[in-house]
């Protein structure tokens, strides 16, 4: 197989499963989809993924370097996203450096009736503005994509604001793009009166439009941006993470984090990480479906309050006791309270991989959903 045939074989089959995640994600019989809030913040960051395979599939037209990490996580090698942020943010002084688009397909004309030839140069220019265009837009998955918050309500038990909060990093070392979700108690003065009604509720006329941008109380806003930004590699449990959050902000108390981890993707021809999947792949008659996605949602939470100590000379604010399922070994070995591993294949090789009597071992452990006309069957 040509560079350019893998290449052209890997984005067809990224863009399938990644369509076939969003057929999932707003499939109302989908156990994601029983938690709304958590598809469609999902669903958000599958667009970023989409939008940056599509530059990079258009970055090909200009320029050959591409590679991803085809022995661990399927997915483009770390350097390769940095290159797409360093793209978006100097992609309008980019682009006034070159000819409007008419201007370039009149420059084409021109230059296959003088020259009898093909314009290789000037199709690159053509491929670059329209990959800067696109990529300028800035709705891609950076290496860290700020934080949001999506929702507020108050703690009836406390009488504090709770945000649900999201955000998302491409883990540099594990190149795998991870999505985090936090369920916040707020117990700072100011935003407890300004939020907290007389019957507990939000009080109306707030005037919040949501999704807002960064935490919602804006005198921790850009430290809980640095936070996010500090604590989201993928080498990090979610309950070192909650940790970590709740000694760092005295009000701020992390009441659930939920992390999803996309990946990895297994592609028939581009992929080395499992030999009997990528064995079983390569005999897939129609390249689309030669593909194997999978993600893990992990998920720690708070099971009670330690209370703080005060006292003349010292105060100790309390903090939150975060549940880990020691009894199930992995939950320990992840740091987390429960996980679900799921596995999403089209309807072709699944079959494969089940007449093969390898789908059992190779599915163990996972919630397997398959795509087939349109559709995802799940619970199979």
């Amino acid at each position: 197989m040509t560079p350019a045939s893998s290449a052209a074989r890997y984005f067809d089959a990224i863009a399938a499963a990644l369509g076939g995640l969003d057929i999932f994600l707003r499939d109302d019989r989908s156990p994601l989809y029983r938690h709304d809030l958590v598809a469609r913040v999902v669903s958000e960051y599958v667009v970023r993924l989409e939008n940056s395979f599509a530059c990079w599939k258009n970055r090909l037209g200009f320029t050959k370097s591409f590679r991803i990490q085809r022995a661990e996580s399927g997915y483009p090698v770390f350097q390769t996203v940095l290159e797409l942020e360093n793209d978006r943010r100097t992609a309008q002084k980019r682009l006034a450096a070159i000819p409007e688009p008419d201007t370039l397909r009149a420059e084409m004309a021109d230059f296959i009736l003088r020259n009898k030839a093909f314009p290789h140069a000037l199709q690159a220019s053509m491929a670059e503005r329209l990959y800067l265009e696109e990529v300028g837009t800035g709705l891609i998955f950076s290496p860290f994509v700020l934080p949001r918050t999506i929702r507020l309500s108050v703690n009836p038990n406390t009488m504090r604001p709770v945000y649900v909060t999201h955000w998302g990093a491409f883990d540099g070392v594990a190149n795998l793009p991870m999505i985090y979700m936090g369920t916040i108690e707020d117990s700072s003065d100011r935003m407890v009166s300004t939020i907290v009604g007389a019957d507990g509720k939000v009080r109306d006329g707030l005037g919040i439009d949501f999704p807002v941008d960064g935490l919602l109380n804006p005198d921790l806003a850009h430290g809980f941006d640095a936070f996010a930004e500090k604590n989201s590699a993928y080498s990090l449990s979610p309950a070192t993470i909650a940790g970590n959050l709740d000694k760092d902000f005295a009000t701020l108390h992390p009441k659930q984090l939920r992390r999803i981890v996309l990946g990895p993707f297994y592609s028939a021809g581009v992929t080395e990480h499992n030999a009997t999947v990528s064995g079983i792949l390569e005999k897939v008659r129609r390249a689309e479906n030669a593909w194997l996605l999978t993600w893990t949602v992990q998920e720690v939470y708070s099971k009670g309050v330690i209370p703080g100590r005060k006292g003349l000379w010292s105060k100790e604010p309390d903090r939150e006791e975060l549940f880990i399922d020691t009894a199930d070994f992995e939950a320990a070995r992840m740091g987390v309270s429960a996980y679900e591993r799921h596995a999403l294949i089209p309807h072709e090789a699944y079959q494969l991989l089940y007449a093969s009597g390898e789908a059992k071992g190779i599915f163990a452990g996972y919630k397997v959903h398959i795509v087939s006309n349109g559709k995802v069957i799940s619970d199979v």
